[in-house]
């Protein structure tokens, strides 16, 4: 086997000296699950298993299925049918289904902005979204985080050229847990003509009396361009859509490579976003007692003096900042050994001095298991 390239090994090599190497770790079942984006438990739940397979076997769905690109042979006549149901549970013209939420983003701006367009984003935004603007023939320049009057600037720069500007942000940010004023964001995407688009991977089945999302939940998804929903955080399945009008759909199927350039999603996929979407509109069980362990999260952690070190969330991700690879890596094993599954957040995938702990809150831990974890949190510091 040839030798390998000694740039690249001296890449890996700096990574382990920093304490930030990455390797791939076994999922721990037998702890305590504050790590997985399985907010509502919908990936081990059994009931929605059996509806979908239920499913697929009363349409003969399961001996129909051919793979290849949608365009060409894998267009299963569920895309149609689910499709249309994620556009109407959202409210939106049209709906159009990728394979991830990574794949979504690097289509949509890959494709859409264009050359002479400039695209803002708020510097937080997942990396998806900066490779797919790496991609695009569009400038695009970055925003302090949630920051309006930098946004601000920023637009009334580049507001005079003739062409077309994009405001990218996130409605839960993955790394903050965090969201942004979308009252504000609205209102400058309105005086300057902007086009802002959003991605709610991680507000999809935790906002919202049906989980549909935090722009929806408050009556401001009609004044975006685009929304990017991905399904394998609150749905706990694959896949993610676009929603927007029926001209967006139209052009992505069009110009978006990681659409049209990929083998579709099997039918088994297509009815399992199908039948975590009904179940998510007619059983709000897990949804209500998700809500109610982030409450309760954040009024423990208040009640214990440790509201300082996290960073501001109502959403279901909360990160309690400790700085140094090394020093919340420690206290991440401590905690693990103590019987939770809490994953360090190390530098560079956030910037140096910004490691923490990102602790996930789902609707199947409870409130003895919250207390236990903000207990032994606090007695490491």
């Amino acid at each position: 086997m040839k030798k390998f390239p000694q740039n690249l090994q001296q890449k890996l090599n700096e990574r382990q000296q920093q304490q930030a190497l990455r390797t791939l770790g076994l999922w721990s079942s037998d702890k305590i699950d504050f790590s997985s984006n399985d907010y509502l438990g919908f990936s081990k739940n059994t009931e929605l298993f059996a509806q979908t397979h239920a499913f697929l076997k009363a349409n003969h769905y399961t001996t129909n299925g051919a793979t290849g690109s949608r365009l060409l042979s894998g267009n299963h006549p569920l895309y149609a049918l689910t499709e249309k149901y994620i556009a109407a549970f959202h409210q939106s013209e049209s709906a159009l289904i990728f394979n991830s939420g990574y794949d979504a983003n690097v289509g949509f701006l890959s494709s859409v902005p264009q050359r002479g367009d400039v695209v803002l984003y708020d510097e937080l935004c997942h990396a998806s979204i900066r490779d797919g603007l790496r991609l695009s023939h569009a400038k695009s320049y970055k925003f302090s985080h949630n920051d309006y009057e930098d946004l601000e600037k920023q637009l009334e720069t580049h507001g005079a050229q003739p062409n077309n500007i994009y405001i990218i942000t996130e409605s839960v940010f993955s790394m903050d847990g965090d969201a942004p004023n979308f009252e504000e964001l609205v209102r400058l995407s309105e005086k300057f003509n902007a086009y802002l688009v959003v991605d709610e991977a991680h507000a999809l089945g935790v906002f919202g009396n049906q989980g549909e999302g935090l722009l929806q939940s408050q009556q401001l998804h009609s004044k975006v361009f685009a929304r990017i929903v991905t399904f394998g955080k609150g749905l706990g399945c694959h896949g993610a859509a676009v929603l927007g009008n029926a001209e967006l759909i139209a052009y992505l199927v069009n110009f978006a490579r990681s659409f049209i350039y990929t083998t579709g999603l099997s039918p088994h996929s297509i009815a399992s976003i199908l039948k975590a979407y009904e179940y998510l509109a007619t059983e709000p069980q897990a949804l209500i007692e998700l809500q109610t362990n982030i409450a309760f999260f954040n009024q423990y952690k208040m009640q214990l003096g440790l509201k300082p070190m996290f960073v501001y969330s109502k959403s279901a991700i909360q990160c309690a900042i400790i700085p140094g690879n090394q020093k919340v890596k420690n206290i991440a094993q401590q905690l693990q050994e103590k019987g939770f599954e809490v994953k360090p957040i190390l530098s560079p995938t956030v910037p140096e001095g910004q490691e923490r702990l990102r602790i996930c809150l789902h609707s199947y831990n409870t409130q003895q298991q919250i207390t236990a974890l903000l207990d032994g949190l606090l007695s490491l510091l």
